[in-house]
């Protein structure tokens, strides 16, 4: 996703074996989606690296100094390409957990409303 008009995802890296069984999507992904992608995407650097005995994962690298890292064994080219448009869509924030499901600026001073509150008439 950009944030202001410029991308946040600075690199990218495929990581893969050539050797393992659960290598075989990303490697059908990588002959078959991967050059449509990169050309699709001409601010991301998209770089292979071959780790063999190692199960293939995705590596996204964000201007913010952040990295994210998606396993991708056993998964189909269709699936990885999914998950590589995710990460190229994140802004790399790291994920923050609310305290309460509802967030404003200004709480309300007599609490929050429930469903079990009695009125007396």
């Amino acid at each position: 996703m950009a944030l202001r008009g410029v991308w946040q995802l600075q690199k990218l890296i495929v990581s893969y074996c050539d050797w393992g069984g659960s290598s075989r999507g990303i490697r059908a992904f990588m002959e078959s989606h991967l050059p449509a992608f990169k050309e699709g995407n001409p601010q991301l650097e998209v770089a292979t690296e071959l780790i063999r005995g190692q199960h293939p994962h995705l590596k996204g690298f964000y201007k913010n100094k952040n990295e994210r890292v998606i396993c991708v064994k056993n998964m189909t080219p269709e699936d990885i390409l999914l998950h590589a448009t995710r990460l190229r869509n994140a802004l790399g924030r790291k994920v923050v957990k609310l305290k309460t499901r509802h967030v404003t600026k200004h709480p309300s001073v007599q609490g929050t409303w429930t469903t079990d509150l009695k009125f007396e008439a």
